[in-house]
């Protein structure tokens, strides 16, 4: 054998060994992989309150909470700013549910508070006042709607093939009704909780809630009240929108992102359209807001919490997701490209920038001397105002825009969502039992809720409509043909039935944990 033929076997002797090693590598990381897809802790524990009912409606008591939320629906309680409400539809509303929920308004141990003249705090005593109170909440006034594109008058309320159609039967009047509804129901049942709570109902959710849900803190704070845990709107049961799952899961959010609306302008002088100059003031803020969508803030996934929403459910997802989802260590870059895809995905991994205002021009030949766009930005968990600022700056590169800060803060702390956390443990339980059994997990809730404005009362805000969504009802929130299904409706009443019995509790029970089988 030549020394170039002993050369070329040795070679291959060696390459043979790197292959083997490298197949062995890969077997191990194989087996890695699918050790932690079927190992992984399930969070979930389908544990019931003892001495907890479900709500047991007749036909008179299901007509009765539906006409309750029809009725509200037709009080176009509407928020167009800060400065514009429809303060009367706002006072009929107070007289409404006064009128609707009678027991709630009379009990002895309910105390009813109008709160900067119309939103609402409700002080339910419990019989034992060592125990830590909490608080539901939600929003009476809607965003604006237009009968244009509707298939029935946004504010007939009107009962269609077993949905009511309304603006508010999902953002929020459903929450609002379906909180005092189960209360009402309860006490008709002669109910005393042995926990106290509150209900705070706000009157400017839709425009900020500084006027409502801040003055409400502000009355709570000036008591030296703390919470256990505030519950307010937020996600819900989706049911096919989330890909790779079959089955309804549950998303509680524990955070919120942060929000920026930033004004843009530019000024240059005037001129005549025969004589334009090379660039105008329209042509350089269209420039620049050109480049802020075409320049998409940083991919953030993997540095915030909505990590752990995927890992949770991964157990949930089609092979090969579910190993995907369970090893996010190895497969965040994959995913995040494509969670991007989509608007509704691409807005858990990034700060969103949307263009929504823009004025300019104010006769056909003049050359306009100003130009003004409003841009509004959802933060990421792990991104503050000031550091999306700066890549606002940097990405404009220009000093003839001038930004302007309308309003912004930073995204919510994160509430805690362990099993020793008994508001998260609560909620957990009462979705189980309501939703059949339907897995849960955090997320990052991508709009802003009054709960935000609840900070300084208690670590634990958790954001969860008990609603079920499937992928043509999440257009229909401030959208066209807002609306929930009977069935629906009676399963959020239930909802909050179950739930205030379950908070009763003094402690949570001693946490099961179980792995998935290999």
């Amino acid at each position: 054998m030549t020394d170039t033929e002993m050369s070329r076997v040795r070679w291959i002797s060696v390459a043979g060994s790197v292959i083997g090693v490298l197949l062995g590598v890969l077997a191990l990381l194989v087996i890695g992989l699918l050790i932690r897809t079927y190992t992984l802790p399930e969070r979930e524990k389908p544990w019931r309150a003892e001495g907890a009912r479900s709500a047991v409606l007749g036909e008179k008591e299901r007509r009765q909470l539906i006409e309750a939320l029809k009725g509200a629906v037709r009080i176009p309680t509407v928020s167009f700013s800060e400065e514009e409400q429809n303060t009367t539809a706002l006072g009929e509303f107070g007289e409404y549910i006064r009128k609707v929920f009678p027991l709630v308004f009379s009990s002895r141990f309910i105390q009813h508070e109008l709160i900067a003249g119309y939103s609402h705090l409700f002080t339910v005593q419990g019989s034992n006042t060592n125990l830590l109170p909490y608080m539901l909440l939600a929003h009476l006034d809607v965003v604006p709607a237009t009968p244009e594109g509707w298939e029935v008058p946004p504010f007939s309320g009107e009962e269609r093939d077993g949905f009511i159609y309304g603006r508010g039967t999902l953002d929020d009047k459903n929450c609002v009704i379906g909180i005092l509804e189960a209360l009402e129901f309860l006490l008709k049942k002669n109910y005393q909780p042995h926990r106290s709570f509150y209900i705070g109902i706000g009157h400017d959710e839709e425009v900020s809630g500084h006027k409502g849900a801040m003055k409400i803190v502000q009355t709570l704070q000036s008591r030296d009240v703390k919470l256990a845990f505030v519950l307010d709107e937020g996600l819900a049961v989706l049911d096919g929108v989330i890909k790779g799952i079959s089955r309804p899961v549950a998303l509680i959010g524990t955070t919120e992102k942060g929000s920026i609306t930033l004004d843009l302008s530019v000024n240059r002088p005037p001129g005549h359209s025969s004589m334009p100059p090379p660039e105008s003031s329209i042509g350089i803020l269209a420039a620049a807001v050109s480049r802020l969508e075409q320049n998409p803030m940083p991919n953030m996934f993997g540095d915030g919490p909505e990590g752990a929403m995927f890992e949770q459910l991964a157990g949930e997802f089609v092979f090969p997701l579910n190993i995907m989802m369970a090893n996010l260590w190895l497969f965040s870059p994959l995913i995040s490209r494509i969670l991007e895809r989509t608007p509704s995905s691409n807005a858990m991994v990034r700060t969103t920038t949307a263009l929504t205002i823009f004025n300019a021009g104010i006769k056909s030949n003049v050359i306009p001397p100003n130009a003004k766009a409003t841009v509004n930005f959802r933060l990421h968990p792990e991104q503050t105002v000031e550091e999306a600022l700066n890549i606002v700056r940097n990405t404009i590169r220009d000093d003839r825009v001038e930004l302007s800060v309308l309003n912004s803060f930073d995204p919510l702390p994160v509430s805690p969502y362990d099993e020793e956390n008994f508001g998260y443990q609560i909620l957990q339980g009462t979705i189980h039992d309501v939703f059949s059994g339907a897995p849960t997990a955090p997320g990052v809730c991508v709009g802003n809720t009054d709960s935000r404005h609840f900070v300084n009362l208690t670590e634990s805000i958790y954001r969860f409509s008990p609603v079920v969504m499937k992928q043509e009802d999440v257009n229909r929130i401030h959208g066209l043909n807002e609306r929930i299904s009977t069935e629906g409706f009676e399963r959020l009443v239930q909802f909050y039935y179950q739930l205030i019995q379950n908070s009763d509790l003094d402690k949570l029970p001693r946490p099961h944990l179980s792995t998935h089988e290999l």
